[in-house]
């Protein structure tokens, strides 16, 4: 197969496939396991991570929903939800009428305090204790490349051919 064969090899199918699995059945397993443990979803987890990320504990309603790569409309769904249980609350900016923050409430980091500990025990159990450490070097440097490169362009959310990205 040449480089100009749009199909992958049956060496890249296989890891890409492994891939999408993975990328599928970890963040299932470790949103079971937040909800178990916590009464938190993953996104509940990823939006109380990004702010607990900051010194003011808030962060700009836009700024958040770009960091998760998040729709604007599907991050306020989510965070309305979250205001609803006390996690974070809405301040509006004063530098900017149109501007809003999303902040950490006290009870929005007793629950990453809480949560996190088990969460990283479980991160570790599924990723990262079966890697030795030139593994896990190599899926550090696949990552790094991997998130280079799609930071480095316009990458196009659809290739306009149904089925093309699943190899």
């Amino acid at each position: 197969m040449d480089d100009e064969s749009p199909w992958l090899t049956r060496k890249q199918q296989r890891v890409w496939r492994g891939w999408l699995a993975m990328n599928a059945q970890v963040p299932a397993v470790l949103h079971r396991q937040l909800q178990a443990d916590a009464g938190l979803s993953l996104q509940d987890f990823d939006i109380l991570v990004q702010l607990t990320d900051t010194a003011d504990g808030k962060l700009r309603i836009s700024e958040l929903a770009k960091a998760l790569n998040w729709e604007r409309s599907r991050f306020s769904h989510h965070y309305k939800r979250m205001e609803a249980r006390g996690l974070v609350e809405r301040e509006e900016c004063p530098d900017d009428a149109r501007g809003a923050f999303i902040v950490l409430t006290p009870a929005g980091r007793t629950a990453i305090e809480q949560a996190a500990p088990a969460h990283a025990r479980a991160v570790r159990d599924l990723v990262f204790d079966s890697l030795s450490d030139d593994e896990l070097e190599a899926v550090g440097r696949f990552t790094d490349r991997v998130l280079g490169r799609l930071n480095s362009r316009d990458v196009p959310r659809s290739t306009g051919q149904r089925g093309a990205g699943h190899g």
